[in-house]
């Protein structure tokens, strides 16, 4: 069910999470394709899909917002670990399999990147990549994120240790 638009984007909209996209989300984070490149090692079910909700989408220190394509839910993004005092924090993101390579993230990742230096006030915005997962550290570079270091064997994922690429951008970097 479609909720409120927040942010609107050319193809994209982002809205609040709701309490009706619970399956929706549940359902595409127990997919390995998505699991896998954000990290998670265990499967969700729905009581810990709702506490995610109550306790981390509810929540005062995050932004979480659901991206659409034409009214349908396709993933999430949002920014997580914020650091008001210091005016920083991470951006994460993943889209449904089905909605990989048209410019959905990307789109969504810029948005969101806009409103936390605008609206939000912050000053750095960091981000975090598995070694194997080209994709997003290719969407990260194109919107202005620097790779800037690499946790070697940072997480164990899917039976192997993989290195942790980390990403950053400073609000002058995007200005310019």
């Amino acid at each position: 069910m479609p909720g409120p638009v927040f942010l609107d984007g050319d193809r994209v909209t982002l809205r609040p999470i709701e309490e009706d996209d619970l399956e929706f989300l549940q359902t595409q984070i127990n997919d390995s394709r998505i699991w896998r490149a954000i990290g998670r090692s265990r499967p969700v079910n729905g009581e810990q899909e709702r506490e995610f909700f109550e306790n981390v989408v509810c929540g005062d220190d995050t932004v979480n917002f659901l991206i659409a394509a034409d009214s349908t839910p396709i993933g999430t993004i949002g920014l997580h670990s914020i650091e008001w005092e210091t005016r920083k924090a991470e951006i994460g993101y993943w889209l449904a399999p089905d909605h990989h390579g048209r410019g959905y993230g990307t789109e969504a990742t810029e948005r969101v990147v806009r409103y936390a230096f605008d609206q939000l006030g912050l000053h750095r915005i960091a981000a975090r990549v598995f070694e194997f997962n080209e994709p997003s550290k290719r969407l990260l570079e194109s919107v202005g994120f620097t790779q800037e270091g690499v946790h070697r064997d940072g997480e164990f994922i899917d039976g192997e240790w993989q290195d942790v690429y980390w990403y950053g951008l400073l609000e002058n970097e995007w200005r310019e």
